[in-house]
């Protein structure tokens, strides 16, 4: 049976990849910064088929050659380790951008020193797709699409300049280097918990619900499921005919828009009712998910689906 390595197994999409892959009886190594932290890495080991299947292996994104031992000897490698940016955070550059970068520069540099890797895919991000000034005119956005990195700068969106960045050199490297890369391009992935602790997305989530940060986000952005996310991975890694960019998408909608279905389904919630004043992240536009559709991918769960199952996940463990 073939092994596959998941990098940044505790992050929200990477765990379930690791769940699901075991589920499927494939052998899983995945890196995290701490092997010993239990608290951070114990869920892991409760997964089905983990004390049988997964080996955890610590790596570093910043560290180059620490992927090494963890890739060597895989067929595949899906790489969706980065950091997410901790609001207000003043150096953006070492916190969020270097490590989503040079991090994916240095998986990418281990899985061309082994042998085994056949594929690589990569975890990207609608942010590298959407943020442009022609963002509405050239709707529905498809994977031909990228962000200009002028406008990211104009209006502070570093997560989407580090995302694009890091997915532009990810293609320059692996042309250089002959690997065969394919990109899934998510957009706000929700879905319920795996992990003990809501990761950075899902606390947004609770946050909004719970009327803890004085404003909800001026956004308008495409949410999608985490078991499409994870679906669209295994596909883009299992199927032969996969190539470049996917696309994985479900609606775009306005956090305004997302308050309201869920002020109407689960009134009693203190939600945010002011909206955030940053401006640049609220342009109309729609996502163009034929691409995925055309090598059989299923539609896409729907707005009701995604935060139903976030919120009672959120209500069962305890946090709403």
């Amino acid at each position: 049976m073939p092994e596959y390595c998941v990098t940044g197994g505790t992050g929200f999409i990477a765990s379930y990849l690791v769940k699901a892959l075991l589920e499927k009886g494939q052998t899983v190594r995945t890196t995290v910064r701490d092997p010993g932290d239990v608290e951070k890495v114990g869920f892991l080991w409760e997964l089905n088929g983990a004390k049988e299947r997964l080996k955890i292996f610590r790596a570093d994104l910043m560290v180059e050659g620490s992927f090494d031992e963890a890739i060597q000897g895989v067929v595949g490698v899906y790489h969706t380790a980065s950091p997410v940016l901790v609001p207000y955070d003043n150096n953006v550059k070492a916190t969020l951008i270097d490590p989503c970068a040079k991090g994916t520069l240095n998986v990418i540099n281990s899985c061309s020193k082994a042998t085994s890797v056949k594929r690589i895919v990569l975890t990207s991000s609608c942010s590298s797709i959407r943020y442009r000034y022609d963002a509405q005119q050239v709707s529905p956005l498809n994977e031909s699409h990228w962000s200009d990195l002028d406008y990211c700068q104009r209006y502070n969106l570093w997560y989407a300049y580090a995302k694009t960045l890091a997915e532009k050199e990810a293609w320059k490297m692996a042309m250089e280097k002959g690997m065969d890369l394919v990109v899934v391009n998510p957009s706000f992935v929700v879905g319920p918990l795996l992990a003990p602790q809501p990761t950075s997305t899902l606390l947004l989530i609770l946050a909004i619900i719970k009327g803890l940060k004085g404003e909800y986000p001026n956004t308008r952005v495409g949410f999608v499921h985490i078991d499409d996310v994870v679906a669209a991975h295994i596909l883009a890694m299992e199927d032969k005919r996969a190539s470049g960019r996917f696309i994985c998408s479900s609606t775009v909608a306005h956090w305004s828009e997302i308050i309201e279905m869920l002020r109407a389904k689960y009134p009693s919630y203190p939600y945010e009712n002011k909206c955030g004043s940053h401006k640049g992240d609220n342009n109309p536009h729609s996502m163009d998910t034929s691409k995925i559709a055309q090598l059989g991918f299923p539609a896409f769960k729907s707005l009701d689906q995604i935060f139903d199952d976030c919120i009672k996940s959120f209500q069962d463990k305890g946090f709403l």
